[in-house]
């Protein structure tokens, strides 16, 4: 399945939920039982660009990426993982080539300020940036 298919799906599944609110506290459920241990949540895997501190180990195996996460917020650590999810286990190709476009159609961005969706951008500039030097 590649990268497009997946979140597709992954929209599809949260869509169910009809309550934009409701919808986003799913999410943010989702990532609540995921953490980083304490000697990876450092500065090098710190994403620059957040106000919360969230931290994105990405890991190439076997041709395909892999993405641990962590942030201070519940908010943003379910945020990120679910951007996460999106990317994860896709080539580093269709990683890097394929953008998110489930804020918009999840309906959160109207419910997201625009230094939450800065954060979520850099994130995203984060993971395309690994995806394309794994390329190289």
């Amino acid at each position: 399945m590649t990268v497009g298919e997946k979140q597709a799906h992954l929209i599809e599944d949260l869509r169910i939920i009809e309550d934009v609110q409701e919808r986003l506290s799913a999410v943010v459920s989702r990532a609540a039982k995921r953490s980083l241990p304490p000697e990876l949540r450092v500065d090098v895997h710190r994403v620059t660009g957040c106000v919360s501190s969230v931290w994105l180990v990405p890991e190439l195996r076997d041709g395909r990426c892999h993405f641990g996460f962590d942030a201070d917020s519940p908010m943003v650590k379910g945020l990120v993982g679910v951007l996460c999810e999106v990317y994860e286990g896709g080539t580093a190709t269709d990683v890097a080539s394929t953008e998110p476009v489930l804020w918009e159609q999840l309906g959160f961005l109207k419910l997201l300020s625009p230094t939450r969706l800065n954060g979520l951008a850099a994130v995203r500039a984060r993971i395309k940036a690994f995806a394309e030097h794994a390329t190289v």
